[in-house]
């Protein structure tokens, strides 16, 4: 299991008919986080006249938010929104403050400023994909070890860790799609050199540039 997310933040200010809008783009892991920025936001740029939000929080993007903050419903919120759900990204929040520049943008005008706003920032985005890992120590002699660590690189397993004793000791971080196959590619490699070590496996996520 795969998504993308934000690997750093982003600001970014637009403007449209004098109206200034400006959209903090975030990485969040949770709900309460997505909320702390949007507050921060309140307290950072407390001249703005609304602060408007969106997020996606979770691997599949199942959690959904949108808020308009006083301006029309669903001109802000929810294009925000859809510009998130359009590009794939989640465990991110946005939020854009917005200025009054003295003309009115009319529905359409709104929806378009405010989307536009967080297309503008995941446009200056630096995006990565996190992946599901199932992690194992693996134990392997040191005449072994540097060419078992390039040839697991060179299939996509990632490697946390080493440790030099009597034996040398990776941390492999396997995506999880190829978990069960581990002990075949080790014995492919290394010719039954190299094993997992029983009582060290774990699963988490891992960022990938």
């Amino acid at each position: 299991m795969t998504f993308r997310t934000l690997d750093a933040p982003v600001v970014v200010r637009t403007e449209e008919k004098r109206s200034v809008f400006e959209c903090w783009l975030r990485r969040v892991d949770d709900e309460d986080a997505a909320r702390a920025v949007v507050e921060e936001a309140r307290s950072v740029l407390w001249d703005a006249g609304h602060h408007c939000s969106a997020f996606v929080l979770g691997p599949d993007g199942a959690t959904v938010r949108s808020n308009d903050d006083g301006e029309p419903a669903g001109t802000a919120g929810m294009p925000m929104l859809e510009v998130l759900t359009h590009a794939g990204v989640s465990d991110v929040v946005a939020v854009v403050s917005r200025w009054f520049g003295g003309t009115k943008l009319g529905t359409g005008g709104l929806a378009r400023a405010y989307s536009g706003a967080v297309r503008a920032a995941l446009d200056e985005a630096r995006l990565l994909t996190r992946v599901r890992v199932r992690e194992v120590d693996v134990r392997v002699g040191h005449e072994v070890a540097g060419r078992l660590e390039h040839d697991l690189r060179a299939r996509g397993v990632g490697i946390s860790g080493t440790t030099y004793g009597q034996q040398v000791t990776l941390r492999l971080q396997v995506p999880l799609a190829d978990a069960e196959t581990l002990p075949d590619l080790l014995a492919e490699l290394t010719g039954g050199a190299a094993e997992p070590v029983p009582g060290t496996t774990s699963e988490g996520w891992v960022d990938l540039a």
